[in-house]
């Protein structure tokens, strides 16, 4: 990933990260990867409850926040709270500026964020989120 000059509460180490993460999750979560579309296990997903990332457990979307975008991967109008998530310019495909999401508290890749593309949202915007960036914890077993 790219680095940067902030500091995040939960700070390991690459070695602790790939110890942790499974390669997959390592490659998304750590290494700004994507999943492929229509393969994630969330993202279809109707329970109700809280998103987590999978890295460090920080609580990042509500279940009433997600939507059927038709998009591949699951997809909120905004995060748990405004500094649940950090926002990093990424020109990483030339010619097509993004915005990347992360965890605020772990630095974590956990997708992007698109505006104006005209979903019915109160915010209109999409986060478009890997499922293997989160773990749900379904609100009946809270």
């Amino acid at each position: 990933m790219k680095p940067t000059d902030r500091e995040y509460t939960v700070d390991r180490t690459e070695e602790e990260w790939k110890a942790q993460l499974s390669p997959d999750e390592y490659q998304v979560l750590r290494q700004a990867g994507t999943e492929r579309p229509f393969t994630g296990e969330y993202t279809d997903t109707k329970t109700v409850g809280v998103y987590a990332c999978r890295a460090c457990g920080s609580e990042l979307f509500a279940s009433d926040t997600k939507f059927e975008s038709h998009c591949g991967w699951p997809s909120f109008y905004s995060p748990l709270a405004g500094e649940s998530v950090e926002f990093i310019e990424d020109r990483s495909l030339p010619g097509r500026p993004r915005v990347e999401v992360r965890c605020a508290s772990c630095g974590s890749h956990l997708g992007h964020v698109f505006e104006g593309e005209g979903y019915d949202t109160p915010t209109d915007q999409r986060f478009c989120i890997n499922s293997i960036s989160m773990t749900l914890r379904p609100a009946d077993q809270a």
